[in-house]
């Protein structure tokens, strides 16, 4: 008997070193940031952070600087060429009459002027190609503005988590105080303290692990905006319920006409079609103007010993090249072929992607309904499990199983609050909502002959850039509160008819 008691008393110092260790660690690892840095943070300035910092972001810049460059070399092979050549040489032999030193310079203008419109589709090419690259830039910053406000929203759905395990944990030490005092006057059996305290213990150790992944989501959250691992961040917002009110045709055609990649499909297609009539200029003269001019020199520079000159225009034509330009027509016909039915399932895709994201908007918006009702029945059925335990017409085992219920409840609400949050998000990305470029404006103003920098221009989103489907106004949603309910044993009969 005495051995059991020490091995009791031991084990109720573990659990209150345990209970005081986990809330503990709860405090660091919210309320401290040691020697890390601490930074308050909205979901605005998050996704600005990205942008910033972002290296896909970065690489998308870089590829519009190559096409940017791509276009200036497609026009300047219209321009004239100038070419220089020096020479000097040292010769002699019966021929020459002895030893002696020569030298030449000679230069040329060319230009061309016919190539059978391959300079031309050249130019429309590099174009499309900056255009591709504009639009791909946006919608890689779309994909940014995506994934770190679903990492925003995932630190913000552990936070929650961890107050709904907190929760618990306080409740579970209040009903194992509870159950203590009613041991120790005799009204209930030891069993009942066993199972509370290893209830409460695996409530904290669920509690630990909430708060490492919370830990690992704001890590991930600080790699994806460019903060040390280890900055501790206080996000700002709260996951809340917006109404979605359009319709699933109004988002699906807005998507077809602002999303980028839609466009950048477009783009290629219209590349494909240059890259054909590019091939069949093979068939067609080219003409080229040119001017030379030659000088003969004793010296390296003086002492001219003749000179002669040229102008002219040079013509050509392959009349038959073997079937090369054939074969390459056929190869640039295919490309286009392929080109068009990317094109094709691009739109497909956007038209799958806007109704998977809108279903799963509208799922996560009637569980919001359902998981809210479910806590509101969860905490009636705790008090109420509660109220027969003290009244010694219920078990311990019902406490627990009600508590177990509780936290699934509140975690299945704000669950769906998450998903309801991160579905619109996805649908907006699935629509194209813009970022920085209204894509149908960038689009009407390319096809007008402006330069790419001034369909930027036409195109900079500005509050009223785009017309996105009406959202809603915020609704958030109120839990009900059975916290300061109180039970009496003789109402617990009409509540367990009406649970």
């Amino acid at each position: 008997m005495k051995i059991s008691n020490r091995i009791k008393k031991h084990f109720r110092r573990k659990l209150a070193s345990a209970i005081a260790a986990g809330m503990m660690t709860f405090s660091i690892g919210l309320g401290s940031a040691n020697a890390a840095d601490v930074i308050n943070i909205t979901l605005d300035e998050t996704i600005q952070r990205a942008f910033e910092n972002n290296r896909t972001i970065k690489e998308s810049v870089a590829d519009r600087e190559s096409a940017f460059w791509g276009l200036r070399e497609a026009r300047r092979q219209a321009n004239p060429q100038v070419t220089w050549s020096y020479s000097g040489n040292r010769r002699g032999g019966s021929y020459y009459g002895g030893t002696s030193n020569s030298f030449a310079n000679s230069g040329s203008v060319s230009m061309p002027i016919y190539q059978g419109g391959r300079l031309k589709e050249g130019r429309k090419s590099a174009r499309y190609a900056l255009s591709a690259a504009d639009l791909a830039l946006e919608n890689t910053m779309q994909t940014v503005r995506l994934q770190s406000t679903v990492y925003y929203f995932n630190v913000l759905q552990y936070r929650n988590l961890i107050e709904v395990y907190e929760e618990e944990v306080v409740t579970l030490q209040e009903h194992l105080r509870n159950v203590n005092a009613q041991f120790r006057v005799g009204t209930v059996a030891k069993v009942d303290v066993l199972e509370s305290q290893v209830e409460l213990a695996n409530a904290m150790q669920n509690l630990v692990n909430i708060q490492n992944s919370y830990d690992v989501a704001v890590a991930n959250l600080n790699n994806y905006i460019g903060l040390p691992a280890d900055t501790v961040i206080r996000p700002q917002d709260t996951l809340t319920y917006r109404p979605y009110n359009s319709s699933l045709g109004d988002c699906t055609a807005y998507a077809l006409e602002n999303r980028p990649d839609a466009a950048i499909a477009d783009y290629t297609v219209k590349r494909a079609e240059s890259a054909k009539k590019s091939a069949k200029a093979n068939w067609l003269p080219s003409v080229n103007a040119e001017i030379t001019k030659e000088i003969d020199n004793k010296d390296p520079f003086w002492h001219k010993t003749s000179d002669r000159w040229t102008a002219g225009v040079s013509a050509s034509w392959k009349i038959f090249d073997g079937g090369i330009t054939r074969a390459q027509v056929n190869q640039a016909d295919a490309a286009l072929t392929k080109a068009q039915e990317e094109a094709a399932q691009t739109r497909e895709q956007i038209q799958l992607d806007v109704q998977s994201a809108y279903l799963q908007l509208h799922a996560a918006e009637k569980n919001i309904a359902t998981t809210q009702a479910s806590v509101a029945l969860a905490e009636e059925n705790y008090k109420i499990a509660q109220v027969r335990y003290a009244a010694g017409v219920g078990t311990n085992l019902d406490v627990m199983d009600a508590s177990r219920k509780l936290t699934e409840a509140r975690s299945n609400y704000f669950t769906a609050l998450y998903n309801y949050n991160s579905a619109k998000a996805s649908l907006d990305r699935a629509m194209g909502v813009p970022v920085e470029i209204d894509v149908v404006r960038y689009v009407e103003s390319e096809e007008e002959g402006k330069t790419a920098t001034e369909s930027r221009e036409d195109s900079a989103l500005t509050a009223d850039a785009a017309e996105v489907p009406e959202t809603g106004e915020v609704a958030p949603v109120v839990l009900i509160d059975f916290e300061n309910d109180s039970l009496t044993p003789s109402e617990v009969a009409d509540r367990e008819k009406a649970f």
